[in-house]
């Protein structure tokens, strides 16, 4: 059989699903200056964090623990959780497409708020299911009751995002209980809260607590946001025994390397100094929120680690803005802008461009 010849402009065929997907756009580094634009954690890794990181890369030449058994029990431990309800994976994002792999067939439907993580739209159209954007409420929340209007019986997956990326908003607990009163038990609900620790309001929804009480309820979290390990790719989901199993079976094998698991056991052991710096980052959170309001802008109270300004046909110009004064921010569309809460001096920096902005 003749075999065609390279370089005749043809190519392999792809899933036509491909043709709807956006791709992911990570935030902007710059040269110098200060990047805002990704809601990482500014410093460095926690007291012995490193060192358990270097202790594990001279294992790399073995493959980690498929299980991750001690980092689920410990998890278990400090959740207060069975251990089978724990599922590993490479990051929130990583888990939200096994969600997709044990939830969605091609054709079903997926109920979002928008705009939200922009992981959602991908994941979906990765795997041939039509996204069902529920636009948010005009203070930037998710409208809960429109969203439990928006599912039918096509629906699979409703993804919550609390506190919600890039808005900041959090959902109370009595208004979520009303809303997941009102799924049908067979479609799975999923609550990211990759932000969960920056909360400080008491009468927001706590996802373990809800999950224990629903079996189609299922918790996403991450080491990436808080812990300061976005660099490792490793976060967890908590969901009931057989949606936990699912979601084991459809991961990477190994995927979770030694070292990401190395620094989550460090990072959990050392609690008090992790919250320590949340705290920081909280303070300096409201105080880049109270400094922008004075100066005019409508910004609405965050619960996260990042701030948003709905900015419409301006988002381009004022992203360019901080650019040029050496504060990298994240525009989405022609929606608005995240800014990240960063160390006091990039805070400092944001600020101050702001306020020559307007």
């Amino acid at each position: 059989m003749a075999m065609a010849q390279a370089g005749t402009g043809s190519s392999p065929r792809l899933r036509s699903t491909l043709d709807a997907v956006p791709v992911y756009v990570p935030g902007k580094t710059a040269a110098s200056g200060w990047k805002l634009s990704s809601n990482e954690n500014p410093y460095p890794p926690l007291d012995g964090v490193l060192e358990a990181v270097t202790l594990a890369a001279g294992r790399m030449h073995r493959y980690p623990d498929l299980h991750g058994t001690e980092l689920t029990n410990r998890l278990a431990e400090h959740l207060a959780v069975p251990a089978p309800h724990i599922a590993l994976g490479t990051g929130s994002s990583g888990l939200l497409q096994q969600l997709m792999q044990i939830a969605v067939d091609p054709g079903d439907e997926v109920v979002y708020a928008w705009r939200s993580f922009e992981s959602y739209p991908i994941a979906t159209r990765l795997f041939g299911a039509a996204s069902v954007e529920v636009p948010l409420t005009g203070d930037e929340a998710h409208d809960l009751a429109a969203m439990a209007q928006a599912i039918t019986d096509r629906t699979r997956l409703v993804l919550v995002c609390t506190p919600n990326n890039p808005t900041g908003k959090a959902l109370h607990r009595d208004e979520l209980e009303r809303f997941l009163d009102r799924v049908p038990v067979d479609v799975l609900v999923v609550l990211d809260e990759a932000y969960v620790e920056f909360n400080t309001d008491p009468h927001c929804a706590d996802g373990i607590e809800l999950y224990q009480e629903r079996a189609n309820v299922v918790v996403l979290r991450t080491f990436s946001k808080a812990y300061g390990l976005a660099g490792l790719r490793i976060g967890y989901a908590v969901a009931h025994a057989p949606v936990a199993e699912a979601l084991r079976k459809t991961a990477v094998p190994f995927g979770v390397s030694t070292a990401a698991q190395s620094a989550a056991l460090a990072s959990l052991d050392r609690q008090d100094e992790l919250m320590g710096r949340v705290a920081d980052l909280v303070t300096e959170r409201e105080r880049v929120y109270e400094a922008l309001l004075r100066q005019g802008w409508t910004v609405p109270e965050s619960q996260a680690n990042f701030l948003w300004l709905r900015l419409g046909e301006q988002t381009s110009g004022f992203a360019d803005h901080c650019r040029d004064a050496g504060v990298m921010v994240r525009p989405y569309g022609q929606d608005g802008v995240r800014i990240t809460v960063g160390e006091p001096q990039a805070n400092d920096a944001l600020v101050a461009a702001a306020a020559r902005y307007r």
